[in-house]
């Protein structure tokens, strides 16, 4: 079995051997092919890369002509446009010289022309001159004379075409400004009204009798003396009947004071500790009273969202009067009065209304700050951050600052409505005889016045002149110079009216 299997084993190997030879020399066959294959193939390419060298360089050389050719065409075509322009320049200089030329030749006219004029004035002047000199001669006056009677003339002759001009200006403004204005304010007025207002300076408390007023003045007067001191208010105590009169001219004081008393009054325990105690209290609830009553105002005017600073100054005006006007119900009425022209002639109701509410805070606290109330009013409307337009409403309503807005104007109409209609106000009998004659005074200062009547309670002024010394259109100027210095230096309320009355008499007798 060993010598066998060794032959099986050579025989296995000698053909394995076979195998590998046959193989390799297929591998080798097939080596020298695929070789021969591809040098065939690189021979092709190399020879189709130089055909197609030669035709791109045969299409390259002409694409390089064609270009050169183009290029050559618009070389020549812009050297035959920069000839043409060359030649248009050449031509525009040749047309400028010419225009200067012309130009130099017209320069040389007009001076020759002005030379010629300058000449022909000095003629002219000499010959004025002289007819001037001849004038003068004849006339028997100056230049300067003659220029004064002419200008004299013509102011005089102006003067009255322009009085003329302004009466029927006026004339066209009181037909249709005047019913127009009437109907408003009217409508206003009617819309809105109020109670007749009565001012005092007094106040009375009720006592449940007299041994009361013994305890009120206390022993030695301590007692009346400790209140007058705590409340700035004079106590008058005389013979009237289960009364006492309290008197002062600043209406919280006074309020304060009442308050005070009658609750001294009813709690029987008067000294001064309890006295101090009582005013204290008092101005805690006068001051809330009248915070409320800024705060009804407020709502019954329409007017919202001011700040509460505000509505505690304006609270004080619950107690001030002005010519027996209670001055909060004016701005309340001044409120719905404004609103209602705002709303008549298209302005802005909410500025109208909340200036003419607040057209008088300066009255709360003018006797404390210098100045004017209407300048107070509208200092302390700006710092708690008002409305700049509803300010300038406040600090004009007196014409101190000239109005700039037409809300501004509408509450000096409004204020001038309030204040001016009648029942609103009452003067003391001091003060109107002194109105009536300040009327008639300014009235008589003016040259050919012979005489003014104050009628109608101030409200009119009737002037008489000499007709020998003013004309007609003269009446029409002092009517309006007279108007205007009523203007300018009298306070009142609402208008005043100026009638010039000139009358002419002819006399003759039948004998």
């Amino acid at each position: 079995m060993g010598p066998a299997i060794t032959v099986g084993l050579v025989v296995i190997v000698i053909l394995l051997v076979g195998a590998i030879a046959v193989l390799l020399t297929r591998r080798q066959q097939a080596a020298t092919t695929s070789l021969q294959t591809a040098e065939e193939q690189a021979t092709r390419l190399i020879a189709e890369a130089q055909t197609k060298q030669k035709e791109l360089t045969v299409q390259a050389r002409e694409e390089n002509l064609a270009l050169r050719n183009t290029l050559d065409a618009e070389i020549r075509e812009r050297r035959a446009e920069a000839a043409r322009v060359e030649q248009r320049l050449t031509q525009k200089e040749e047309n400028l010289d010419r225009k200067v030329e012309a130009i130099d030749r017209r320069e040389q006219g007009m001076r020759d022309r002005e030379a010629g004029i300058d000449r022909l004035r000095t003629e002219a002047e000499a010959l004025r001159g002289r007819q001037q000199g001849e004038l003068e001669r004849v006339a028997n006056l100056t230049a300067d004379e003659a220029r004064g009677q002419l200008l004299a003339a013509i102011e005089d002759e102006v003067r009255e075409e322009g009085s003329r001009r302004v009466r029927e200006m006026e004339k066209e403004v009181e037909a249709t400004a005047g019913p127009r204005a009437r109907k408003i304010l009217a409508t206003a007025i009617q819309r809105y009204t109020s109670e007749v207002t009565a001012e005092t300076t007094v106040s009375v408390v009720q006592i449940p009798n007299d041994e009361m007023k013994g305890r009120i003045i206390g022993r030695e007067g301590r007692n009346i003396r400790a209140i007058e001191a705590a409340t700035g208010v004079d106590l008058i105590i005389d013979d009237t009947p289960d009364a006492v009169t309290v008197s002062c001219f600043d209406p919280v004081r006074r309020e304060i004071a009442r308050l005070a008393l009658s609750s001294l009054v009813q709690d029987g325990r008067i000294h001064p500790t309890r006295i101090e105690e009582s005013v204290s209290k008092a101005k805690r609830e006068v001051e809330a009273t009248m915070l409320d009553a800024a705060e009804a105002a407020a709502a019954e005017a329409g007017v919202l969202n001011l700040h509460p600073e505000i509505l505690k100054v304006f609270g004080r005006l619950r107690y001030r009067t002005s010519y027996g006007q209670n001055v909060m119900r004016h701005s309340i009425e001044t409120a719905h009065i404004a609103a209602m022209i705002a709303r008549e002639i298209g302005a802005d109701v909410d500025v109208a209304r909340t200036g003419g509410f607040l057209h008088d805070l300066g009255k709360a606290v003018d006797h404390e700050v210098e100045g004017t109330h209407a300048h107070i009013g509208a200092e302390i409307a700006r710092r708690w951050r008002v409305k700049e337009a509803i300010a300038h409403a406040i600090e004009a309503h007196h014409e101190e600052v000239e109005p700039g807005t037409p809300e501004a104007i509408i509450v000096m109409m409004a204020d001038s409505v309030s204040g001016g209609r009648p029942g609103a106000r009452r003067e003391s009998l001091e003060n109107y005889i002194k109105r009536l004659q300040n009327l008639e005074q300014i009235a008589t200062d003016f040259k050919g016045v012979e005489s003014a009547f104050a009628i109608q309670a101030g409200r009119e002024i009737r002037i008489i002149v000499r007709p020998e010394q003013v004309d007609d259109l003269g009446a029409m100027r002092i009517a309006r110079d007279v108007s205007q210095k009523i203007e300018e230096t009298m306070e009142y309320p609402g208008q005043i009216k100026v009638t010039v009355v000139r009358e002419t008499r002819a006399t003759e007798y039948a004998r």
